[in-house]
Order: structure tokens, then sequence, then C-alpha cells
């Protein structure tokens, strides 16, 4: 088997995913949980927001698209151009998604934070928002163990690895993972 692809199985056997403190079990239990959090939220018509930067963003742009059209939820994105480079413009890059939050995100819904460093200082602040508007949290992160971004969430997934090209191939996977649960689960509507 090649290298790199037994790595990233590796990794993905590492996973740990938490959930109000605690280490689940196991990836099968982890991801379930993950699943009821984000079935609890289409439940109730919940807003639902994905954020990242760079390869992060563009898995918060692909799962923006994918929950809303394959698993049938509420999913807002926060990357239009003109809104992105107004508040990087007019509030810093640190609050390109603190900012619209403040207006947008509302006690029910959930906010999807992808942080491969878990150091990211726009992610944090929009963490804070979330949770002072009494949103929940879920947080994708890597690198090391402890990072600002890991313990920050309702729920927590971290990858433990280094790299950029692995954190984020199995942040995508497992949210991939979660929509094509919803989707078998529900179907899907078009």
């Amino acid at each position: 088997m090649d290298e790199y692809v037994e790595k990233l199985i590796g990794v993905i056997g590492n996973v740990v995913i938490s959930a109000a403190g605690k280490d689940e079990p196991s990836y099968e239990a982890g991801i379930k949980k993950l699943l009821g959090i984000f079935t609890e939220h289409k439940k109730k018509g919940s807003q639902v927001f994905f954020i990242g930067n760079g390869g992060s963003a563009a898995i918060a742009s692909h799962m923006t698209a994918d929950y809303m059209k394959n698993g049938g939820m509420n999913t807002y994105s926060l990357y239009d151009n003109a809104v992105t480079t107004c508040m990087g413009n007019d509030y810093g890059y640190e609050y390109v998604f603190s900012r619209p939050l403040e207006f947008l995100i509302r006690g029910n819904d959930l906010l999807v934070a992808i942080s491969s460093s878990g150091e990211s200082k726009n992610i944090i602040n929009a963490i804070d928002v979330a949770k002072e508007k009494g949103a929940d949290v879920i947080t994708f992160t890597g690198f090391r163990e402890e990072n600002t971004v890991k313990s920050r969430g309702n729920a927590n997934v971290y990858v433990p690895c280094n790299e950029y090209g692995i954190v984020e191939s199995v942040h995508n996977m497992i949210l991939q993972e979660i929509v094509d649960l919803i989707m078998q689960r529900d179907g899907v509507r078009f």
C-alpha cells in the first residue's frame, strides 16, 4: 500500500472526537454523536455556518453546498467576496467571520469551525461570537493537541497530525461522511 495512504489510514484511526468535554470511546461513537448534533439542528431548522481559511475555506464552502443540497439543511455561506473584503478592510482579517456572525447567528444555530492549526484568530473570534449568542459550535482541528480551538466547541474533532493535506483530508472526509449519512437516512430534496 502507498505510504501516504497508510499514514492517512493511521491518522484516521487516531482521530479524537469529543463532546461535552469527554472523548468518545471510538471513531464510530464520535460520528454518531456528530450525526446527532447535525440531526438536531436539521429538525430545528437552524442556520448552519461553516468557516475556515485556505484549504479549510474550500471545505467550508463545499460543505455549505452539500449540507444544503444533499442534507436538506439551512446552510449559509459567509464567503461572499464583497462581504469578506468589506469586513477585512473595515475591521481587519481577524474579524471577517465574527462581524457578520454578530448580525446573523442566533441561539439555535450551529457554527462549524474548521482550522487545521486551531490558532486562526478569525476562527477563534467567530467561536466567541457564536458562544455569546448561545449557538452550538463544532470544531475541526489538527496539529498541536493543545491548540486554542480544540476544546472550545460543544463537540470537537481533533486530527493528530502536523500535515495540512492529511488534516484537511480527514476533516473533509468526516464532514462528507456525516452529510452522506443524513442523505441516506432522509433522502435528497431536488
